[in-house]
């Protein structure tokens, strides 16, 4: 158990469905055969979040990472007490909520560059809360950039073996346009290569989707192909990177999906979000319930690892228990996946050292 990765995990937003996904997980016994997990928020919160799920589960209330059992059964949370139960009202945008999903993120961030966590998975918060409360962000990833003093970095989705980065996430869609350069795609094509073979994917084959319809159709319906797009993947060719493109995104996530590439790299939000979530998430208007909830979401660049939930608050489900962990319980697996990769990098970087 001492050589698993020890995970830092947020509970979101307090008023959402952070805090009962959270339990959820860990009630579930294969997520301590594969990491050691610590909740970072309101113990208190906490404690309300395995009522409402009914499990028969312990809070260990600890004050640093020391103080973790590591014991299935038992939630390990380091408790930031920030969260006043009496004006806690589920499924609503409020300052504190805002604020009690940001200091928790601004802990397991902290707790990660002092190498004292290997890896973080955050659970989901609300941008109009984050924002309320005095965090201008418009997101974690934003906030991951911020607190680690990163400037290169970006989005990966994922949901199986079909995987997305992105080239611009949260900004309008003219400005996604203007974002589209030579560099940018150059560096994310670079990111997504790296983070397969962190996989364990040794040759990663890497799709590039073009911006306009048809992949522009030669100048026809755009020129970011012909000027920025395709230079950069000639660049990453020339190092050895086995990128293709640009290629029409219209029928590249089908291609992908059904094994052709290890990753796709989107040009802009709703490009790479929509077909991921057209795949993870499955929804039966018959019944008004999700039949699944799967994916994952992942920082790319930092100097930490940062895996999550790839949804919202779900402040409509919140306080009801009914809410699906399935897509928290991939970014565990994903987050430990990736802590056990850079573990033994900096095993044999030792090594080699000595």
């Amino acid at each position: 158990m001492s050589q698993l990765p020890i995970l830092g995990i947020t509970m979101g937003d307090p008023n959402g469905i952070g805090p009962e996904i959270t339990a959820k997980a860990l009630a579930n016994q294969h997520v301590y055969a594969i990491c050691r997990p610590l909740v970072v928020g309101s113990a208190k919160i906490i404690k309300q979040a395995i009522g409402i799920i009914k499990k028969n589960l312990e809070v260990n209330v600890i004050a640093s990472v020391e103080d973790a059992k590591f014991e299935y059964g038992i939630i390990d949370v380091l408790d930031q007490d920030n969260v006043d139960l009496s004006k806690l009202v589920y499924g609503e945008v409020s300052v504190q909520g805002g604020s009690a999903a940001y200091e928790a993120i601004a802990k397991v961030i902290e707790l990660a560059m002092k190498d004292e966590i290997d890896a973080t998975i955050t659970g989901p918060l609300n941008k109009e809360a984050l924002n309320l409360a005095g965090y201008h962000y418009s997101g974690h990833t934003e906030i991951y950039g911020a607190l680690t003093g990163t400037k290169d970095y970006t989005m990966m989705l994922a949901d199986g073996d079909l995987r997305v980065v992105h080239v611009s996430t949260h900004v309008s869609l003219r400005e996604a346009c203007d974002r589209c350069k030579k560099e940018r795609v150059y560096k994310v094509i670079k990111l997504a290569h790296e983070v397969c073979c962190s996989l364990g994917i040794e040759k990663p084959r890497i799709a590039v989707a073009g911006l306009n319809p048809h992949a522009g159709e030669n100048g026809l319906f755009g020129r970011e192909e012909i000027e920025e797009i395709s230079p950069a993947i000639l660049q990453a060719q020339q190092e050895g990177i086995c990128a293709e493109g640009p290629i029409a995104p219209d029928t590249l996530f089908s291609k992908a999906r059904g094994g052709q590439y290890d990753i796709v790299v989107a040009m802009y939000h709703d490009q790479g979000h929509i077909p991921l979530k057209v795949v993870g998430f499955q929804y039966d208007y018959t019944t008004d319930k999700w039949k699944t909830i799967s994916g994952v979401n992942i920082t790319l660049g930092l100097p930490i690892i940062r895996s999550s939930v790839d949804h919202g608050t779900a402040f409509g489900k919140a306080g009801t228990g009914t809410a699906n962990e399935e897509s928290l319980l991939n970014a565990i697996e994903y987050g430990a996946k990736l802590a056990v990769t850079r573990i033994h990098q900096k095993q044999l970087e030792l090594a080699a050292s000595k």
